[in-house]
């Protein structure tokens, strides 16, 4: 890092701003708590309604659509937080819409012409009868993705924790009503209430920018100006959706090569192991990922970055160290007690992947620092080496014959990628790499009493019920440990009772 961009990292993070920050990631949390809960509620009942080889088709279904909506948007998405002026980031909002047109009139014919080579790709004849849904999904969500940005932007985030409520009653609603309708139930639940939930999303968020912003949004939008955008921003589409591809690929890769070596069946197990690992990042990470893109933008101009990485960085570590790490012991007896015993593998699998869920945890909402930092090169390396390592400790497992030891290989691959990736993020940002393990290690010490009884109880045989509820009141009581003696948390508590006018 140059003596610039050092310089301009080191100021002191002004309080009044650490405030909006923790207020702005609260109001996207509160949403996303709702939703979690509704997710963690309906889990037992759709895993009851579902079976794993339709929750594998549903994961597969969900997987080719995810790679294709990364890129919907042609990742101009990521350029209307920049501009100074209102008038041109509406431009860039606009282009985001056109970039989404183009990418899903794109991909109609080629999903109608390469069926059946995905079909046979993926060993998986049931995917063959939703493909045709895949267009609609990704046009919905590449225009919620434009309009998540515009919305960051604005600072609205009400709006977002507005929709995100309404994305979660329906899907979980439509998956419900239609597994009781359907005799016997199949993937068609799942997949409708996904695709109806992001539809909801997209357009209750898009109503409310519509009603806020319409005066901006018609005087503003220029076919010049979209053009001129399209050609100061051209780094995104042809450097920067390579990487976002690269990255959405390798995510999807389990369920695609799961399902290749093995069965639907095993994808489903994976898919609801990888789910609940997710609750943490769902919950409040991605929370702290939308807020922090925003305001990073801003800190790297006035001097603040590595005071703004540090502390959210250490808030990461404090919310989701401890009940991953929890989750690495009990995680197979947690799975039996709440969805039934027919998920047990699900459990073991969340257990073999849970130290590497931690590290994606704590690095995720950071990488949008690269693009802060304008590196943009980093991230395609990056995504091209974690694309392939993925690859490499799936297909290995896969010719083992064993799903656990895929898994396994492919959990410690994401352990070694995603902590430097970490330490990456931190040394861009101006913070030492002894600062952060100093974090880290610090957090781990509150574990080990914890994670010692519980490997005593459960060796000791006790019931898997009481095992999973003495684990729930473990968690609780840390947490609120963390309440009455973090000094961080304190301070964030105090900033919320007492907020500051500006």
């Amino acid at each position: 890092m140059d003596e610039k961009k050092a310089d301009v990292a080191k100021k002191p993070y002004k309080k009044e701003k650490k405030a909006s920050f923790v207020s702005d990631v609260l109001t996207l949390a509160g949403g996303t708590t709702f939703a979690q809960i509704l997710t963690i509620l309906s889990a037992p009942v759709l895993t009851r309604l579902y079976g794993p080889e339709d929750f594998g088709v549903w994961a597969l279904y969900i997987s080719i659509t995810s790679i294709i909506s990364v890129i919907a948007c042609l990742r101009y998405e990521l350029s209307i937080m920049l501009p100074e002026s209102d008038e041109e980031a509406i431009n860039l909002l606009g282009l985001s819409f056109l970039a989404v047109f183009f990418v899903t009139g794109l991909t109609v014919p080629v999903i109608w012409y390469f069926k059946t080579p995905i079909i046979d790709l993926l060993n998986a004849p049931q995917i063959g009868d939703y493909l045709w849904l895949v267009p609609p999904f990704v046009f919905v969500n590449g225009v919620f993705l434009a309009l998540n940005n515009w919305n960051s932007r604005t600072k609205l985030f009400k709006r977002l924790s507005f929709s995100r409520v309404f994305s979660s009653v329906s899907t979980t609603a439509t998956q419900i009503i239609l597994g009781l309708a359907e005799r016997p139930p199949t993937a068609t639940g799942l997949i409708g209430g996904s695709l109806a939930g992001q539809s909801v999303a997209t357009f209750v968020l898009g109503g409310q920018i519509w009603r806020d912003d319409r005066n901006l949004i018609t005087k503003s939008l220029s076919w010049k100006k979209i053009y001129e955008s399209s050609i100061r921003h051209r780094k995104l589409p042809l450097i920067d959706s390579w990487s976002a591809l690269m990255n959405s690929i390798s995510w999807q890769l389990p369920a695609f090569l799961l399902s290749a070596f093995f069965t639907p069946a095993v994808v489903g197990f994976y898919s609801l192991g990888f789910r609940l690992l997710q609750l943490p990042m769902s919950f409040i990470g991605g929370s702290i990922s939308q807020v922090f893109y925003q305001r990073a933008s801003r800190a790297i101009s006035e001097g603040t970055l590595s005071t703004l990485v540090e502390s959210v960085f250490r808030m990461l570590v404090l919310i989701g160290m401890f009940p991953i790490l929890i989750l690495t012991i009990v995680g197979s007896d947690v799975f039996t007690v709440i969805f039934g015993s027919a998920w047990t593998e699900a459990g073991v699998y969340a257990q073999i992947l849970s130290l590497w869920a931690f590290i994606w945890f704590i690095s995720s909402p950071l990488t949008t620092i690269y693009l802060v930092v304008e590196e943009h090169h980093f991230g395609f390396n990056y995504n091209f080496f974690n694309l392939t390592t993925r690859f490499l400790s799936l297909t290995i497992g896969g010719m083992f014959g064993s799903a656990r030891i895929a898994l396994a290989l492919f959990s410690i691959s994401g352990i070694v990628v995603y902590g430097y990736l970490c330490l990456k993020m931190m040394y861009y940002s101006g913070v030492k790499t002894s600062r952060a393990l100093k974090i880290v290690f610090s957090n781990l010490v509150l574990f080990i009493p914890a994670g010692a009884v519980l490997i005593a109880l459960k060796t000791a045989g006790i019931n898997q019920v009481l095992l999973v509820v003495i684990s729930g009141l473990i968690i609780c009581i840390y947490y609120l440990y963390i309440l009455k003696t973090d000094k961080q948390v304190k301070e964030i508590r105090g900033e919320l009772k007492f907020p500051r006018k500006t």
